[in-house]
């Protein structure tokens, strides 16, 4: 457990959570994508869930669980390592020189950008027009 001197001091966790209670109590959830992810939780986690649900009657359990691991990666993004590479990509405040992160973050990042665009590519696309092919199949 962390003292309130940490929490106050802008601890990320507790700010993320405390802001995703809030969010729940007073506005609505994001768009989402068309894509599932079936899951099986375990059973403490699902009473949890469920415990949630209860305090939140605005949300459905799979809102919840989207905010809540939306949260976890925000958390997760942020406790990935800086590895300082050899290149200097620029210079700080007092000109000491900042060197490129060759750790997990920039490639996460990039990774995630390249889904974000085949999903949203995805979520814009016609959808299939499935009795013209039907049709030109009889003829």
């Amino acid at each position: 457990m962390r003292a309130p001197a940490e929490a106050a001091q802008g601890d990320p966790t507790t700010v993320s959570f405390k802001e995703l209670l809030e969010s729940w109590r007073e506005q609505a959830a994001a768009p989402r994508t068309a894509r599932t992810y079936p899951v099986r939780l375990p059973v403490d986690e699902a009473a949890q869930l469920a415990a949630l649900a209860q305090m939140f009657p605005g949300r459905a359990p799979e809102q919840l669980i989207t905010e809540l691991l939306a949260a976890a990666l925000k958390e997760l993004a942020a406790a990935m390592p800086y590895v300082a590479g050899k290149r200097v990509i620029s210079t700080d405040e007092q000109g000491d020189p900042i060197y490129e992160d060759v750790g997990p973050t920039p490639r996460f990042i990039e990774l995630a950008r390249q889904h974000r665009r085949a999903l949203g590519a995805a979520s814009k696309a016609p959808a299939p027009r499935r009795a013209a092919k039907a049709k030109r199949k009889r003829r």
